[in-house]
């Protein structure tokens, strides 16, 4: 394994994919399928690992693949010390597989990638360059992505360009798996669903500061890819959970209460001209279906009011029965030193 001279030595010879300083990495590889492509995996990684002169793990999740994966996985394991093949129990999906792999990092940089080969480990240098910079995050932009341009290259940029929009963190590849972490910001980041294209966002939530580099993308050569049109939907319905955490999920009765104080105004609207047309236009209640709508805006609005309020307690309860916190320090300055801080 190369030390800090080998760094340097790249640097000094103008790799512009060398960081500054050595550390030690944790490459998390979410696992499914993919048997022909993880004795390649392996081989590229440790080469521009070795290039780097970083140290590090490679942590490969099966995710209830059905092929001979879970036997190359463990034959790896037994042949390089520095791979970890962990098998989940089920297909519980790559964001289960994520997490599962952040948990078990030790690194001080968290890099996750696709197992697909369409990643180049090599690009993971470039990442660690903005990390080294200040950065939080590091995100892969397969600027030249080698993808169908109908069925993959087109919807994906359109839900790149929608989440930027509503998200504030702009991003031209969300989709890009090959990302880098500090530690300690991707340790608080949990994930649920199929979230883990939003971790950007929600290390954005942290304070994290997060930017993006052109990255290489490669077609695949063995295997066939695990997403298709129908995830379109999938994105746009996380997507509005996102967007609800980052802006409602401390004061819920915000948006609960503005939707339900909307549908009483329409009832009272609906109420009041029912009332004109019978004094003034002599048209009877049973003629309009005004009394009907005015019945349904008012349950409507009450029934939200009230939902609004149980959606506080459970917010609150959330928060206090694990000790969370509403905030995140990131940094501390004084010269005393305060109890719990470092």
């Amino acid at each position: 394994m190369k030390t800090a001279t080998a760094s340097a030595q790249h640097a000094a010879a103008g790799d512009p994919s060398a960081p500054e300083t050595p550390r030690h990495l944790s490459i998390v590889v979410p696992v499914y399928n993919e048997h022909e492509n993880l004795k390649p995996l392996h081989a590229a990684t440790v080469k521009a690992m070795e290039k780097l002169g970083a140290s590090f793990e490679l942590i490969l999740i099966n995710d209830g693949s059905k092929d001979s994966s879970a036997e190359v996985m463990d034959a790896l394991a037994m042949q390089d010390a520095r791979v970890l093949a962990a098998h989940l129990g089920r297909n519980s999906g790559q964001t289960a597989a994520i997490m599962a792999g952040i948990e078990m990092a030790q690194g001080d940089i968290v890099i996750i990638m696709d197992a697909d080969l369409q990643n180049d480990p090599a690009d993971i240098g470039k990442l660690l360059v903005k990390i080294d910079e200040g950065y939080d995050v590091s995100s892969g932009w397969r600027k030249n992505r080698k993808d169908h341009p109908l069925k993959r290259n087109l919807p994906s940029r359109a839900a790149n360009w929608l989440i930027s929009r509503i998200s504030g963190v702009h991003l031209h590849d969300y989709g890009c798996s090959l990302k880098a972490y500090r530690r300690d910001i991707i340790k608080n980041v949990n994930l649920y669903g199929e979230m883990h294209r939003f971790i950007p966002i929600y290390a954005a939530l942290l304070g994290a500061k997060v930017t993006e580099i052109p990255v290489s993308h490669r077609s695949r050569t063995h295997g066939t890819s695990k997403y298709g049109l129908e995830r379109v939907g999938k994105v746009l319905l996380d997507l509005l959970v996102v967007k609800f955490l980052m802006k409602y999920s401390q004061k819920p009765m915000h948006i609960f209460g503005s939707f339900g104080l909307f549908c009483l105004a329409g009832s009272m609207l609906s109420f009041l001209y029912m009332l004109y047309l019978k004094f003034f236009a002599a048209t009877t209640f049973i003629e309009t279906p005004l009394p009907l709508l005015t019945v349904l805006f008012a349950m409507i609005g009450v029934n939200a009011l009230f939902m609004g309020i149980i959606a506080e307690m459970i917010m609150r309860t959330w928060f206090e029965s694990q000790n969370k916190k509403t905030y995140n320090i990131v940094r501390i300055t004084s010269q005393n030193q305060r109890p719990g801080c470092r």
